[in-house]
């Protein structure tokens, strides 16, 4: 399927989802309204409500605290765990040691993590950046494991006898070969950090789209629920897309589908 036609399918699927939300709201189906706007509002108020907040300027706050919180939390997580995961993947005995306590730590909820961080850390945003990391680190770290584990024996054995020292061997085998599953684990993460930063927000802040989906919600203030929801949502979607550049400006070398069938 070409790009065009690609984005124009994506977008037609927004397009019926929307009015079939619109219809349902709004249209008596059998005598009833299928989903009471009370409790679902509908799109056309959802829209209002974000081009209220856009056009007074009150959510910039808002969206820059809670860009600033997802950026550093994607960061610190994500090269803490390409290094952690490097280091255990070039040292099993170290790898063996800790594995029971990372599974542990990896298996904590981290909604109980979250209040643990606002009292070490206060309300600011080292809590919610807190949270983030814990979200993401674990994602990069498991693949960027796997990655390095995953390199052919051929190929190492191939660079042994090719004369390849450690540093080589980890430049142009181990690191390549982790390149792609740590982009993939990139792309869940970026997710991953706006949650730990929206989550942290939600239980306890004075800014944030999290504070700003927590106040809509106590005085029953669905569309601003569902608006706060959509303003995150394409928030996350512009975070990946630079993800995705940086991943085409680094992974230059991989094929791409079609000519992997040609």
């Amino acid at each position: 399927m070409s790009r065009p036609m690609l984005l124009l399918s994506q977008l037609l699927v927004a397009i019926v989802a929307l009015a079939l939300w619109q219809f349902l709201t709004s249209v008596p189906v059998f005598g009833r309204i299928l989903l009471p706007p009370f409790f679902f509002s509908n799109p056309v108020d959802v829209a209002g409500q974000i081009v209220k907040w856009f056009s007074s300027g009150v959510i910039w706050k808002h969206l820059i605290i809670t860009l600033w919180e997802s950026i550093l939390a994607f960061v610190i997580g994500s090269l803490a765990g390409v290094l952690v995961g490097f280091w255990f993947a070039r040292q099993p005995r170290v790898a063996a040691v800790f594995d029971p306590y990372v599974k542990m730590v990896n298996a904590l909820p981290r909604v109980v993590l979250a209040p643990i961080f606002t009292l070490w850390l206060g309300l600011g945003i080292w809590s919610k950046v807190a949270l983030g990391v814990t979200l993401v680190f674990f994602i990069v770290f498991f693949n960027v494991y796997q990655g390095v584990k995953e390199v052919s024996n051929t190929v190492l054995d191939n660079g042994r006898m090719l004369g390849m020292n450690e540093r080589q061997l980890m430049r142009h085998v181990y690191w390549p070969s982790a390149l792609s599953w740590m982009f993939s684990s990139l792309h869940t993460s970026v997710g991953f950090a706006v949650v730990g930063a929206v989550v942290g927000e939600y239980l306890g802040s004075a800014a944030g789209l999290g504070y700003l989906i927590q106040q809509a919600e106590g005085v029953f203030d669905v569309a601003g629920v569902f608006a706060g929801m959509f303003v995150l949502s394409a928030f996350v979607i512009l975070i990946d897309m630079g993800v995705t550049l940086v991943e085409r400006r680094l992974l230059v070398w991989r094929p791409t589908a079609a000519e992997g069938r040609g």
